[in-house]
């Protein structure tokens, strides 16, 4: 079956800048009337962000009774300072105030192609009506704009032509163990019946003076991580349970994922969530295990490093296993009610679609598809995981992106020379080679100036609806988000099927949103070691 696609090469109408996420509901830093927006403003977008010092400073003390006359009994030597140094401060104050144009910029998208709808990620649960074709003409002020657009249109219909989707072969199980051997070797495959959250118990053969995240890769290679583990540790040796002679400790996968995009508004999401307090999210936010860490990619430019096992993952969830296994170890059955209604998430913003590690450790296939993609081995462990997507405009995604990573000279004009380079490149690959291909080619993306690749939204959802149902997902658009907090916290909440503890679920929404990302962990800390656990209820899984 073929699926032909207006990915995110259909480059969105909409005026491109940081921090606006929609022209309702956000901040109104300027005047401007947006033309897109049907007269509602726009909001000023600051190139660079640092406000620039005066180089000097002029400070001259005198008493109060004296006169204007005393300026002319000053030294001819300090009159001729007095008089350089207040044509310094002018010549400053003059490049300050003429350089205003460049520190404050109402940045409209160097892209402006009116034949593309604006949503390529359009679900069925969407409404298609919302997305209409908007014309727009190229601001006269960009003159580069100007030279260049009929060469950008050649390219972006030589690529249009050639997009076409098709279906991919799924691996078997089989090979999908030969690949990742001792991953298959460290999780079962049943969990618990009786927790939402996947876990088991394993037996820990370490001994009782053995520190257990001596070994962790990621305490190893990061300092910022070893406070955490560091508590960890404290809670750890009262979280084992003992039968005939052995320890065993509760291991736990997340049960939910959110999985994509970034630069998109995941970490808000994600500071918002976990003020739920049924809701346990990894040690850290984003461990990029699953698409990165696994094969040893800090980041990919720095080399490979040794692999980071599934156990050092499997670490980072110790701290929920802790409480999960309190619950299941109580002997009141209100307090396991509560301990077993805890979920796990995890948020690395790159699950969904980095897959630049394949064409390292994967034998390539004829047409430089890769064989092996990340959510086949998700899959394989947790056929009903759920998935949350957050997705933006791709273009303001993309240019949000390039203001993030750019080191120095930003702005419109340098994003639109970038952008029309990472084209050409996108170009020149589907000439040879298959969409597919080319979204996954790490020596492609790697020569891209700007991250081109990471807003190709419909290539990667069919890729993970070809894997998971369509039910296991819920895709949510900043824009949305931005207008109304309240009502998408709402959705994520009926999705996850959590519930109010003891409140309504819409005063939950309520003060999820009222309380604001970050404001507290909401029963993150460590419940109180127990001097013996009794013997684990059920072991098989």
């Amino acid at each position: 079956m073929r699926h032909c696609i207006n990915c995110c090469l259909q480059l969105s109408p909409d005026d491109t800048h940081e921090q606006r996420v929609g022209c309702r509901g956000g901040p109104h830093h300027s005047r401007h009337e947006c033309p897109v927006c049907k007269g509602e403003n726009k909001i000023v977008f600051r190139v660079d962000g640092k406000q620039m010092n005066l180089l000097a400073v002029l400070e001259v003390r005198a008493d109060g009774n004296e006169s204007w006359g005393g300026f002319f009994r000053f030294k001819k030597g300090k009159r001729c300072s007095l008089v350089f140094g207040l044509i310094i401060m002018t010549l400053v104050m003059a490049s300050y105030i003429l350089s205003g144009a460049h520190q404050e910029l109402l940045i409209s998208s160097p892209f402006h192609y009116g034949a593309f709808p604006s949503n390529p990620s359009l679900m069925d649960s969407e409404n298609p009506s919302d997305t209409k074709e908007q014309h727009h003409q190229p601001s006269v002020n960009n003159i580069s704009y100007m030279k260049d657009y009929p060469s950008i249109k050649l390219i972006i219909n030589s690529i249009t032509a050639r997009i076409e989707f098709t279906t991919r072969q799924l691996p078997a199980i089989e090979d999908l163990k030969k690949q990742e051997l001792h991953m298959f070797s460290v999780i079962p495959s049943k969990f618990l019946p009786n927790s939402k959250s996947p876990c088991w118990y394993e037996e820990f053969t370490g001994r009782n003076t053995t520190d257990p995240y001596l070994t962790n890769s990621y305490v190893l290679y990061s300092k910022r991580f070893r406070s955490t583990f560091d508590a960890l540790r404290k809670a750890f040796w009262g979280h084992l349970s003992h039968a005939h002679g052995k320890h065993f400790r509760l291991r736990c996968l997340p049960r939910f994922y959110i999985i994509g995009q970034p630069k998109c508004g995941t970490t808000d999401l994600y500071d918002r969530l976990r003020l739920h307090p049924e809701v346990k999210f990894s040690a850290i936010k984003e461990p990029h295990w699953w698409t990165r860490k696994r094969f040893g990619i800090v980041r990919l430019r720095d080399g490979l490093r040794d692999r980071y096992p599934v156990e050092d993952y499997l670490d980072l969830f110790d701290l929920a296993a802790h409480q999960i296994h309190q619950g299941l170890q109580a002997s009141s059955a209100k307090e396991q009610s509560k301990m077993n209604r805890i979920i796990i998430g995890e948020a690395s913003a790159s699950t969904m679609w980095d897959n630049n590690a394949w064409m390292f450790f994967y034998d390539n296939s004829t047409d430089g598809e890769p064989p092996f993609l990340t959510q086949d081995f998700i899959h394989a462990f947790q056929p009903d995981a759920k998935l949350i997507v957050m997705l933006r405009d791709p273009v303001e995604r993309l240019y949000s992106d390039y203001l993030y990573f750019a080191s120095s000279n930003k702005s419109a004009d340098d994003f639109h020379e970038k952008v029309t380079e990472a084209l050409q490149l996108f170009e020149n690959c589907m000439l040879d080679y298959s969409l597919r291909a080319c979204v996954y080619n790490n020596t492609l993306n790697n020569a891209m100036p700007v991250r081109l690749q990471v807003g190709l939204y419909a290539v990667y959802l069919l890729d993970w609806l070809t894997v998971f149902n369509k039910e296991q997902f819920l895709i949510l658009r900043l824009e949305d988000h931005a207008s109304n907090v309240k009502y998408t916290m709402h959705r994520v909440f009926q999705f996850l099927n959590l519930g109010g503890w003891g409140l309504l679920e819409s005063d939950l929404c309520g003060w999820v949103l009222a309380a604001g990302p970050g404001s507290w962990a909401s029963g993150d800390g460590e419940p109180a070691p127990s001097l013996r656990m009794p013997l684990p209820r059920d072991l098989s899984g």
